[in-house]
């Protein structure tokens, strides 16, 4: 018989024969707590918080919940096949870890743990810009395994050509542009502890350790760790770009690009017309705009603009198996997490992220199943029905 995802289950019981219990919960939803008694209320809140007074993120949760599954009886469902292809790649589940940055403040094994469990699951990573480690490390600590570079687009553009070549030769296969980051957004929880990691140089690995940028510097970072922060702030994000620019990436990366933070239907058009080649469904997990459409009920328009031109992918809120169900039922290809492999990082290191992993995907393997499903692409939207009341 082929190997499930859902075996971890029984992995779990048959340790159990020996007085074993998972070292972390099985229910996802409650690592943010545990999380939030181990570790100081800046670093928490900066993974944890969200923007205004975190009504994007709960609306998230709320639009998830609010889709309900309809099981399907007697279906053959013994065998079943959760890969999927995502941008030319054949992946062995429609999951990749979504790109999370200052990882150091997380666990002192950063971005290289978080990294190895992906490998090691076969899922793929997602680098952010903003990583505690410089991106080539964490290639090396993936060896061949699947990695994806995500850009915060800055204004110097040798910078950002340095990091695009960078991120080619250390082998990374596609590009995930973030564009609901011009400005940080207004974080009170952040904001109330004084606490932005990148003014102590914490999250500014891929651009202390690049050439283009060192440039621009008078002294080498050591001799003037301040001034090469100042120098970080003022280029970190651009609010001028606009969707012309997009002929620069274009012109600087060879492989698939993707723009996430999408959440509006002509968006997605233009990302099509510009010739990208996929979209995120984002709000940045309610980091962003306070207020925003929650991306479950933004991902439908979506996925119908974008048509076949676009690969759609979905984050924010991801944090169950049924999640999982829900956001491919509505036409995503596949999803990405965040916080919930960030809190596992936090409280187990590699072993903690790959324990979300399995876990995550054991519950979507099981909930596929049991709703009458031997694959994702058997999933519609007729699958889900909508809670009104």
């Amino acid at each position: 018989m082929a190997k499930h995802w859902a075996d971890f289950q029984y992995e779990i019981y048959l340790n159990g024969l020996t007085g074993a219990v998972p070292r972390l919960p099985t229910d996802l939803t409650r690592l943010e707590a545990l999380t939030e008694r181990r570790l100081g209320p800046g670093p928490v809140g900066y993974v944890a918080g969200s923007a205004g007074d975190g009504s994007t993120a709960r609306a998230n949760r709320a639009a998830l919940e609010r889709r309900r599954i309809v099981p399907r009886m007697l279906r053959d469902v013994h065998e079943r096949d959760l890969s999927v292809e995502v941008l030319g790649r054949c992946l062995p589940a429609p999951l990749a870890l979504a790109p999370v940055g200052v990882l150091s403040i997380m666990h002192p094994d950063a971005e290289p743990a978080a990294a190895r469990a992906a490998a090691a699951q076969g899922v793929p990573y997602i680098l952010s810009s903003a990583s505690s480690t410089p991106m080539e490390q964490v290639a090396e600590a993936m060896g061949d395994a699947e990695r994806w570079f995500q850009l915060y687009w800055p204004k110097d553009r040798e910078v950002a050509r340095s990091f695009l070549n960078r991120a080619r030769a250390a082998g990374y296969t596609a590009l995930f542009v973030t564009l609901d980051t011009p400005l940080l957004s207004w974080r009170p929880r952040d904001l109330d502890q004084a606490y932005l990691p990148f003014l102590h140089g914490v999250g500014t690995a891929n651009y202390f350790s690049d050439p283009a940028f060192r440039a621009g510097l008078a002294k080498p970072v050591h001799e003037d760790p301040d001034a090469a922060v100042t120098h970080f702030v003022g280029m970190f994000a651009d609010p001028g770009k606009t969707w012309p620019d997009l002929a620069f990436l274009r012109e600087n990366w060879d492989g698939p690009i993707v723009l996430k933070g999408v959440l509006h239907p002509d968006d997605a058009r233009q990302a099509a017309d510009a010739g990208m080649d996929g979209v995120v469904v984002s709000n940045h997990g309610g980091r962003q705009v306070a207020g925003a459409v929650a991306a479950a009920d933004a991902l439908p328009g979506v996925v119908e603009a974008a048509g076949d031109r676009l690969t759609v992918l979905f984050d924010s809120g991801v944090r169950t198996g049924d999640d999982v169900f829900k956001a491919l039922a509505l036409g995503a290809r596949a999803v990405l997490l965040g916080r919930p492999y960030a809190y596992g990082l936090a409280l187990d290191g590699q072993a903690g992220v790959e324990h979300v992993i399995r876990c995550l995907l054991a519950e979507f393997d099981l909930t596929l199943a049991l709703s009458g499903h031997a694959s994702p692409s058997a999933l519609s939207p007729a699958d889900l029905v909508e809670d009104t009341a």
